[in-house]
């Protein structure tokens, strides 16, 4: 881990309102020092200084993660969530040694004024929060187009893309896909594991494809550029819309279906069709996702089986890293809400040994001097890893986003 940026000067959310008046104030848990360190690698000090020197002089970017920070008593979480002001992880972030970060906010988990998440209201309700909280700071700017994030490298700063994992809350209006531009939102799932008037999600029983609103909300990502991203969405689902698209399509976060048999992870054949587009797979590390048959309990190794295995698929070209962290008990977080996240049914009934967190990777801080060491140890090129930790992503990003 980095030392903190020169330019974070300290600031903590929501610090310009009166906790406990303006807001209701909960116990959060520590963005650093929450599990043990990860002791998985050896690097010798020259390695070391190369991590270093990657990550400093480097633009990186995680296609997903979710940054706030979370209730040390992670079941009050659904709470937390009602009251719309998500706390950023700025120190943590701050010690990341990230470039760029695509926060996708509260998701599934959006649940402010109703049980069931996805809600337009809710949603806006979230966006805005939290782009309140980032205008009282100067470290993270919200990033629109690529010279904000070229600017953010340039001055010692992060850029944080705004993403939403899928489009159901526009129901049938094509037209909110501009609103949600507009707010800077840059990067749209089409459907998360329930299917919605775009397509369907990974955890239905039969995969309708991409429905003929969903070619339309499609055309108008393209038209907008906005980045899109089929993590969530079924198998015929992500077909659908890489051969609609006309710009190239993201899998933000998941692993290979070869490697770990489930839901939740991309068919050899969806890879391939991405990457003949011009798209990455950003390889995912939430808890209990992309196992391995190598190393069955999560790790930072299990993560990295699907990496090596996507790069022998499709090449290096077209590969990155979506971490998919959090600030605090990511395990706890599945079990409380793990109906709105379908996790039953993501895994599809392949058993695994449950872990507490996912050693090595267990949060923004932490996962890409993680990353970057393993790839300097299993003899990796510099080249090679700044494909993997930004380049590849840029690249797509100059097609999509104009």
């Amino acid at each position: 881990m980095l030392e903190p940026a020169k330019r974070y000067s300290g600031y903590r959310s929501y610090e310009y309102l009166e906790a406990g008046t303006d807001y209701r104030v909960f116990d959060l848990v520590p963005e650093l020092g929450r599990v043990p360190a990860y002791e998985g690698l050896s690097l010798d000090s020259a390695q070391r200084d190369r991590v270093a020197k990657l990550l400093s002089e480097n633009i990186v970017v995680s296609l997903h993660e979710h940054p706030s920070v979370f209730p040390t008593d992670i079941r009050q979480t659904p709470d937390y969530n009602r009251s719309a002001r998500h706390h950023t992880g700025f120190e943590g972030l701050a010690r990341s040694g990230m470039t760029v970060v695509f926060d996708n906010l509260m998701d599934g988990t959006c649940c402010i004024t109703s049980q069931m998440g996805w809600k337009w209201n809710d949603v806006v309700a979230d966006i805005g929060m939290r782009l309140s909280d980032l205008a009282h700071q100067d470290y993270l700017v919200k990033v629109e187009r690529l010279s904000d994030i070229h600017e953010a490298h340039d001055s010692g700063r992060m850029g944080l893309v705004l993403g939403l994992e899928a489009s159901t809350m526009i129901e049938n209006e094509v037209d909110r896909i501009d609103m949600l531009y507009g707010f800077g939102v840059r990067q749209m799932g089409i459907a998360y594991s329930e299917s919605n008037t775009l397509g369907s999600g990974l955890k239905e029983k039969s995969d309708g494809g991409l429905t003929l609103f969903g070619e339309k909300a499609v055309t108008r990502m393209n038209k907008l550029g906005i980045a899109i991203d089929i993590s969530h969405s079924g198998d015929i689902t992500c077909l659908d819309t890489i051969r609609h698209s006309t710009k190239p399509i993201l899998i933000t976060h998941a692993g290979a279906r070869g490697v770990w048999p489930t839901n939740r992870m991309k068919t050899d054949e969806t890879i391939k069709a991405a990457a003949e587009r011009g798209g990455v797979i950003g390889l995912e590390a939430a808890p209990h996702t992309t196992l391995s048959p190598a190393h069955p309990l999560h790790s930072l190794d299990s993560v990295m089986d699907h990496f090596t295995y996507c790069v022998d698929l499709v090449g290096i070209d077209h590969v990155a890293f979506g971490p998919d962290t959090l600030f605090g008990d990511h395990v706890g977080l599945h079990d409380t809400f793990a109906e709105h996240l379908s996790l039953n049914e993501a895994h599809h009934g392949v058993p695994y040994d449950k872990v507490p967190y996912v050693d090595g990777l267990e949060n923004p801080a932490e996962c890409f001097w993680n990353i970057i060491s393993w790839l300097v140890v299993h003899g990796y090129s510099d080249d090679e890893i700044r494909k993997v930790v930004g380049g590849n992503v840029l690249r797509v990003l100059e097609e999509v986003w104009h």
